[in-house]
């Protein structure tokens, strides 16, 4: 049975070394989290192309710690992002086998909705 975990969460991001020869900008951020899932998540995204035109990507790495509903633990997420003509498109997926303490064996992915009042999640799971 799939079940939703919603809640929030802000974001700190830092400018990092750029990578590939200068063609990638790295940002290293942290994120925390709070709602049915409360903690705190650190990562890495490199992205390519040129946002201020509408047209780039990104991808991401994550690893959250904290509890979701009433599970502690940690697991990783992963982020594809594109933007095509100023229209974005985001996928993020928890990245199998990276669940650890109460939320081992845990699978699924995460839907983000930005809007004037934040960051609001909806992660969809299943637990073994």
């Amino acid at each position: 049975m799939t079940l939703h975990a919603v809640g929030s969460f802000e974001v700190e991001m830092r400018p990092a070394a750029a990578e590939l020869d200068g063609a990638s900008e790295r940002v290293e951020f942290t994120k925390t989290f709070t709602g049915e899932i409360d903690g705190t998540s650190v990562g890495v995204m490199l992205s390519g192309g040129d946002p201020s035109a509408g047209t780039a990507g990104y991808v991401a790495i994550e690893i959250f710690r904290g509890r979701v509903h009433d599970q502690s633990g940690s697991f990783m997420l992963q982020q594809f992002g594109q933007m095509h003509d100023g229209e974005q498109r985001l996928h993020y997926e928890i990245v199998n086998g990276s669940g650890a303490d109460g939320l081992e064996g845990i699978r699924g992915g995460l839907d983000l909705t930005i809007d004037d009042s934040g960051h609001h999640v909806d992660l969809a799971y299943t637990l073994p």
